[in-house]
């Protein structure tokens, strides 16, 4: 990405973009299909040192995620805006490509008796957790997560770079890694406390979600959005009014970042999940409180999270009594692919 048009840090830190490009994710929405993570790995991922890579991923929370224990890996800034020292996961924690016994299953004499099964004893995954979640019976929850480069407007890998090899693209904020500049000397995989900076052996060099920017140049939504079944990615600039982004955190104020604790400043976020009562002993339910753990929500999403959970449930009480609610209208979003990246329709089996 050598001779890509990005823009400029100066003193190490990244330069605020003309225009900030944003994706919203709607938790309530996503259903764990993975179709995401295919779409991203079948645009940009499988090329040589890349078979373990997934730019995209949808973590099953709670859980330990991808990498393992990310979330507890230091990176990022503290409170004062200091840089906080992170640890480099290794390639078990991010898991590695499997190879599963194929010739077996579909060519070998076992009969119905073979089963598909990784070879070897693969002790992680990037979903190694899925669908495990929190919790005891009958009181178990868990929602999924999906997980991309935030694009952070403080990135901590760009500041980690002793090389200047990442850039924040002025025209949309975009964060990229110049990868024929890059050294592979995986400071950003520290620094990132997201944990979303992959390492190719084979180039020797970082590599990373792009956001799809070439698709975006030529008026395209991203992969994992596009692909997208159940319509729950948001894409837009942070200052345009019109955009399902701008209202969602700008406007209505629903869509919170994912651990703004971290320091970085993301530019993904998320509406967080809603989730049935919880039970009593007597089987009846306790409408008083959720079955997700408010406290858990917080640690995610920030002291935010209350207000946001309370103005989503007072707009579904609106919708209930027959009156118009914007807010759901936007996150519903009836019309594909107009209402959810207005800026990014073209259809690119028609360029």
């Amino acid at each position: 990405m050598a001779d890509d048009p990005t823009g400029k840090a100066s003193d190490g830190v990244a330069a605020k973009p003309d225009r900030q490009l944003a994706m919203v994710f709607d938790l309530n929405k996503c259903l764990g299909c993975h179709t995401c993570a295919m779409a991203c790995k079948t645009q940009w991922t499988r090329g040589e040192g890349m078979a373990s890579m997934w730019w995209t991923v949808v973590n099953t929370m709670p859980g330990r995620g991808t990498p393992r224990d990310w979330e507890s890996s230091g990176g990022g800034f503290d409170a004062a805006g200091i840089s906080r020292p992170g640890r480099l996961p290794s390639r078990a924690e991010f898991g590695e490509a499997w190879d599963f016994n194929h010739d077996e299953v579909f060519h070998g004499t076992g009969g119905p008796d073979a089963h598909l099964a990784p070879k070897g004893n693969p002790e992680w995954g990037p979903n190694w957790d899925e669908d495990q979640g929190g919790g005891t019976f009958p009181n178990s929850y868990f929602f999924y997560l999906p997980r991309i480069c935030n694009h952070c407007t403080r990135p901590a890998c760009l500041e980690a770079c002793p090389r200047g090899s990442i850039k924040k693209r002025s025209e949309d904020g975009v964060v990229l890694i110049d990868e024929d500049d890059c050294r592979g000397y995986r400071f950003c995989m520290e620094a990132c406390p997201y944990k979303r900076i992959y390492f190719n052996a084979a180039k020797n060099a970082g590599q990373k979600c792009i956001f799809c920017y070439p698709r975006l140049e030529k008026g395209v939504a991203p992969a994992c959005s596009r692909q997208c079944p159940g319509r729950l990615r948001h894409i837009g600039f942070l200052d345009d009014e019109k955009s399902s982004v701008y209202k969602l955190v700008r406007e209505f104020e629903v869509a919170l970042p994912l651990h703004p604790d971290f320091g970085t400043q993301p530019n993904v976020y998320y509406i967080p999940p809603f989730a049935p009562p919880p039970l009593k002993a007597d089987g009846s339910a306790d409408r008083s409180r959720s079955r997700i753990p408010v406290e858990y929500l917080r640690s995610l999403f920030g002291e935010r999270v209350d207000a946001v959970l309370a103005k989503l449930a007072a707009e579904i009480e609106r919708r209930r009594r027959g009156e118009k609610s914007e807010l759901l209208d936007t996150l519903i979003v009836y019309r594909w692919p107009d209402d959810i990246f207005p800026d990014f329709t073209q259809d690119p089996s028609l360029l």
